[in-house]
């Protein structure tokens, strides 16, 4: 039994199984348009409950942490709401989307959830242009965003505090951003696991 458990390498395990829970956000996301909160609620239990009870060798992509807890794990979480609550506020993005990267940070910890971080948010950028030029809404986002910035500098000169509503800007098409997130944390987990390999 202990050599078939020094056989298996627990960072595969674990990434495949948070590849399972952010695949099914995203296809939740797409054919929904919602990320349910016990997909999220759960993966933070698992991903708590993983940092938590893993002997050592055993933690979450633990050989760039060093060893296995909670501490990471509630940084992570703390790290994944901060980063996507502002967009949450500004109504940019959905409640969903936020969990999801907290849960993620849950796994990940916060030094590697902020590379994910990174890598979704320019994954999300290159998605949402897409979509502007697939809808044909092209010229109505260029004149939404002239108008905002007009508004903004209007404002800024006046000596008000310019303020930004995304929600005036909405084109009523919402993007499933657990695409967006899939992808980056998985681009980063998978960079992970191929660097522990070489």
């Amino acid at each position: 039994m202990t050599e078939l458990l020094s056989m298996i390498r627990p960072e595969l395990l674990c990434a495949a199984l948070l590849a399972l829970l952010l695949v099914a956000a995203a296809v939740i996301d797409v054919r929904h348009r919602r990320i349910p909160n016990w997909l999220t609620g759960g993966g933070i239990v698992i991903g708590l409950l993983l940092q938590g009870l893993a002997p050592f060798g055993w933690g979450l992509f633990d050989y760039r942490w060093g060893s296995p807890g909670l501490l990471p794990a509630f940084y992570g979480l703390g790290l994944g709401l901060a980063l996507f609550l502002p967009l949450y506020l500004l109504r940019a993005l959905g409640a969903g989307d936020v969990k999801l990267l907290a849960m993620s940070g849950v796994w990940l910890g916060p030094k590697l959830l902020f590379g994910a971080a990174l890598l979704t948010l320019m994954i999300g950028g290159a998605m949402a242009l897409a979509m502007m030029f697939a809808s044909g809404t092209t010229r109505r986002v260029i004149a939404n965003v002239r108008g905002m910035l007009t508004v903004a500098m209007v404002d800024a000169q006046s000596g008000r505090v310019a303020r930004f509503d995304a929600a005036s800007a909405n084109s009523g098409v919402r993007m499933p951003y657990a695409v967006a997130i899939c992808i980056g944390v998985l681009l980063q987990v998978g960079w992970l696991v191929w660097q522990a390999s070489t």
